[in-house]
């Protein structure tokens, strides 16, 4: 049978093995996987002449702002993705306008993707302080899992221990997983009035307000629920290593919990936050260069379980507010394009970080994770064929020109990069090649999570 791809002679890269080889791609599926340089008949044949192949990049926290606002959408957001390696996102609940949290609202949400996104999708569903007897019917909608804040944010209720408990047994009853924000909301805002009233407006004013510890705390509270009713627990952009060992002994104690960091945590530091501003601006926040290389410790270790961008846009105006005053404006790390270059460029090449892990953390443990493995995350016959090809040497730096976001502006720009992504490919479909955008919009599709 002739197949519609074939990328050949390529460093095939597994989460548990690496080998010389190609796959090839009929009806959007995997069909073979091939050991050596043989020869199949297909359609269209790539030489990847060594390139690395990895399984299909998941990003499990995106902000795609859509329907409601336009900070980013699902046309540029995915054409960046796809030019960043991404061939699958888990699309947030907020900043959406209104949030995602309950049929109607992820029926819009679902109408603003269709015919829009180059690259496959699913979305998450919002626990906020009103809609408990909401969750069954976005659980029946296919959502990957549930996103509550432990502070308080604009536009998206914040859940307190009761709301928590409660949300974490109805979620439980269907075996989907909460995700948390897990920051303190009293000892943050009580040390933000605090460093208000002393005049503090500069931009480590925002790392003080938000110490390791409270989010530290959270997170164990957060878990504590968890146990108590023994739901499955996701903790989303953790920044601190000392977090990791929390959601790791709680693992070891047989919980189902998972944890995980993001791409600016493990690329900036405190330092690079001060000098860009608000568009490094993170909760949590960015943290010292001793705190990143304990992070990494944690990632090479294998005790964070994904890796993802947490992309939030905002327009340059709400940024800009920001400048000279770090409580005013909006802050969101745009890093969605950048996220895989970043973790190769200073994970592989810099901490010797095996291409194995790599595939593990931003494609396989996604994947599995979130309910949609083996159909994504996977390179196996019969999964979709979803790839990310991969030039590890080649060394660049990131300009403006190069983004496909909306705002064409983000933190990693002027950046220096080794490793640069090739080509994206979406169920059997090249939709990014060589700088270029190859897929038209719509391309994309809505998958669900599989109980």
């Amino acid at each position: 049978m002739k197949a519609d791809l074939y990328l050949r002679n390529g460093t095939i890269v597994t989460e548990s093995g690496t080998f010389r080889g190609g796959i090839a791609a009929s009806d959007g599926k995997i069909s073979h996987m091939v050991h050596g340089d043989l020869s199949i008949d297909a359609e269209q044949t790539i030489d990847l002449a060594g390139k690395v192949l990895l399984p299909g990049i998941i990003d499990a926290h995106t902000h795609f702002s859509e329907p409601g606002r336009d900070f980013e959408g699902y046309r540029t957001g995915s054409m960046a993705a796809a030019a960043g390696g991404v061939t699958t996102i888990f699309d947030m609940p907020l900043n959406d306008l209104p949030p995602t949290t309950d049929r109607a609202t992820i029926t819009k949400k679902r109408a603003m993707a269709e015919g829009q996104s180059i690259i496959d999708y699913a979305f998450w569903g919002g626990l906020i302080d009103n809609n408990l007897d909401k969750l069954e019917e976005l659980n029946d909608e296919g959502v990957v899992a549930f996103k509550a804040f432990m502070r308080t944010v604009a536009d998206f209720p914040r859940i307190d221990d009761d709301l928590m408990y409660a949300g974490l047994k109805k979620i439980a009853a269907f075996d989907n997983m909460l995700g948390v924000h897990a920051e303190n909301e009293f000892v943050t805002s009580f040390l933000r009035d605090k460093l208000k009233s002393e005049g503090r407006i500069d931009r480590k004013a925002w790392n003080d307000s938000r110490p390791p510890e409270q989010e530290i705390e959270a997170i164990s509270r957060a878990i504590f629920w968890a146990k108590a009713t023994g739901a499955r627990l996701y903790i989303c952009h953790i920044s601190v290593a000392a977090a990791v060992d929390v959601v790791k002994r709680a693992r070891q104690e047989g919980f189902r919990i998972a944890g995980e960091t993001c791409s600016h945590y493990l690329f900036f530091d405190v330092e690079d936050y001060v000098e860009v501003g608000p568009r490094l601006r993170a909760a949590p926040p960015i943290r010292s260069a001793n705190d990143v290389e304990a992070l990494w410790a944690s990632v090479l270790r294998g005790d964070v379980d994904v890796i993802s961008s947490d992309h939030s846009p905002f327009p340059p105006q709400r940024y800009e507010l920001g400048l000279n005053n770090v409580w005013e404006g909006g802050g969101g790390v745009m890093g969605l394009q950048s996220m895989l270059p970043a973790v190769i460029t200073a994970g592989v090449h810099q901490r010797g970080m095996p291409w194995e892990l790599v595939a593990r953390l931003m494609s396989s443990n996604p994947a599995r994770i979130f309910g949609v493995y083996p159909q994504k995350g996977a390179l196996l016959p019969g999964s979709d064929a979803d790839f990310t090809v991969v030039d590890a040497d080649r060394e660049w730096t990131l300009s403006a020109d190069d983004l496909f976001y909306r705002h064409k502006m983000s933190p990693y720009v002027g950046h220096k990069f080794k490793g640069a992504v090739t080509q994206a490919v979406v169920r059997g479909k090249i939709v990014f090649s060589d700088g270029k955008i190859t897929a038209d919009p719509g391309h994309g599709r809505l998958i669900h999570r599989k109980h």
